[in-house]
């Protein structure tokens, strides 16, 4: 086994070896675990910034592939891969994990420092465990190139995420864990009836994802596989109308959890979309694209509207991302080169987005003991870096030029305008929204006439400012110098593009005069 088959193998092994270290410790080593999850997540940092910087843009499509036979008889492999796509969601994913664990830090130390008051002490090395657990799986599904073990990652994952939900949470945790946890299960056990039709339909008795691709052919069976992927995926991601159980789960999680649930899981339902569903399901993708975008660009406003009317935050934070995720859908279903790399850029820079905003909220709650807007003000006099941080988390959310999901925003709108220009045009008013939702929320926390509770506010410590600081660095980096991404995201779109077996529409041409011929 030569050292390139064996980096994404290695890569996995690392959390999952942390994870047992810290589930083996006793509470009384809280700190110790505190330090192992830490130190293991730079090493799988670390580790992936040297895989990327080995990695070929223009190379194969897949790089670092291994594969080994699991289940023989039914042509089961334990194979792995990246392309350009996998490659931006597992840097993003391993980047969120660190600044997750140094934002948590002293979230479970004892219940004064807990959002729910009434919740019993947990194991703070469980939740630790939890977590490097969960990168296990984070890493797993955007890696591994069969279909079935693609199944087994995404049904898994939901176990570690229902635990951060169910025993860390706030007030309503059981109820926002297990209502996750059904919806996401339902949707996994449609996609585990589309796999096996998958593999009886092609007649290929594999899972290789590469050898399926194309292997299906154009009929009504078609349609229903890719019915059932799309439901699990849009649960996932999710798109409206299966977004439900995102606010609940949101408002719920401890806000480490709530970070890697939105900046990171969700990503896995727009993941699949592209690398499932457009290359098994060419000609179903396109049949279905118009009711598609149409749900995606309901989202965006529906959602807006949502968090406009909202006071609790953590709430505000999930239905936003509710709306971003209309407009990766929107970018994706237009079958544009532009909208597919406007979408896979968007999904990392909103996994940073709404990691620095989650994250200031949690900071703010974590001295208000409180998720209701209402119950701050003129908060900014006490804590002028929070203050600061949530602006630049609030406009990085809302779009602002000079921030990384301007960009993205802006590939996505461009791409999907050449084909669907009203729904484009539609989809435009959410930005209008946005800053609506986010500005109001500004003002009403931390501008106006400081309330007596916020005055005695402390300003963000030396390791809260280490948890958001690179999130707003990169934001601004990748809103100045989005090249080094796309140049990574680009030839993998256009993979996926010939996968789907169409081109981007000819723009018109130009009379010698300027008009339209």
């Amino acid at each position: 086994m030569s050292a390139h088959n064996a980096a994404l193998p290695v890569l996995l092994a690392i959390p999952l070896v942390g994870s047992l270290v810290c589930f083996s410790l006793k509470p009384a080593q809280a700190l110790l675990a505190k330090f192992v999850a830490f130190g293991v997540s730079i090493v799988v940092l670390v580790y992936t910034a040297i895989l990327g910087f080995s990695f070929d843009a223009n190379g194969a499509r897949f790089q670092y592939d291994a594969s080994w036979t699991w289940i023989k008889s039914f042509g089961v492999h334990l194979a792995f891969g990246v392309d350009g796509i996998a490659l931006v969601l597992v840097a993003m994913a391993v980047i969120l994990v660190p600044v997750t664990i140094l934002a948590s830090w002293n979230a479970f130390d004892s219940r004064a420092g807990a959002e729910d008051l009434t919740q019993p002490r947990r194991s703070v090395p469980s939740f630790f465990g939890l977590v490097l657990l969960l990168e296990f799986f984070m890493i797993g599904v955007f890696v591994v190139t069969d279909i079935f073990l693609f199944y087994v990652f995404f049904e898994v994952l939901l176990v570690p995420v229902y635990f951060i939900i169910g025993s860390f949470g706030g007030p309503r945790r059981q109820y926002a864990a297990m209502k996750f946890f059904l919806y996401s299960f339902l949707g996994g056990l449609l996609m585990l009836a589309s796999v096996i039709g998958i593999y009886i339909h092609s007649g290929k008795r594999t899972f290789a994802f590469s050898e399926l691709v194309g292997s299906l052919p154009n009929d009504t069976t078609q349609k229903w596989l890719f019915l059932g992927f799309f439901i699990a995926f849009a649960i996932k991601a999710p798109l409206v109308p299966f977004h439900t159980w995102l606010p609940d789960a949101g408002a719920e999680a401890p806000i480490g959890g709530a970070v890697l649930l939105v900046g990171v899981l969700d990503k896995i339902g727009t993941f699949g979309f592209l690398r499932y569903c457009i290359p098994l399901f060419p000609d179903a993708s396109k049949y279905f694209a118009p009711t598609i975008l149409i749900l995606s660009v309901i989202g965006v406003l529906y959602a807006a509207f949502l968090a406009i009317g909202q006071r609790d935050m953590k709430r505000l934070v999930a239905y936003t991302s509710i709306a971003h995720f209309g407009f990766i859908g929107l970018g994706i279903f237009a079958f544009t080169t532009q909208g597919l790399s406007g979408s896979v850029l968007y999904m990392v820079n909103h996994g940073f987005s709404t990691a620095a905003l989650f994250f200031v909220v949690g900071f703010l709650i974590s001295r208000g003991k409180s998720r209701n807007v209402d119950d701050y003000g003129g908060t900014a006099k006490a804590t002028p870096i929070l203050g600061g941080f949530f602006l630049l988390a609030g406009l990085a959310t809302l779009s602002l030029p000079g921030m990384s999901t301007f960009v993205s925003e802006f590939l996505v709108l461009v791409g999907s305008f050449t084909r669907h220009k009203g729904l484009a045009i539609v989809a435009t008013f959410g930005i209008v929204l946005a800053a609506i939702y986010v500005l109001y929320l500004y003002q009403r926390a931390f501008q106006g006439p400081q309330k007596e509770s916020t005055s005695r506010f402390r300003d963000l410590n030396p390791r809260e400012i280490a948890a958001v600081a690179p999130m707003i660095a990169l934001i601004i980096f990748l809103g100045i110098y989005p090249k080094p991404v796309l140049d990574i995201i680009n030839p993998a779109v256009k993979a996926t593009m010939s996968d789907l077996h169409t081109t981007d529409p000819n723009p018109p041409l130009q009379t010698a005069a300027g008009g339209n011929r």
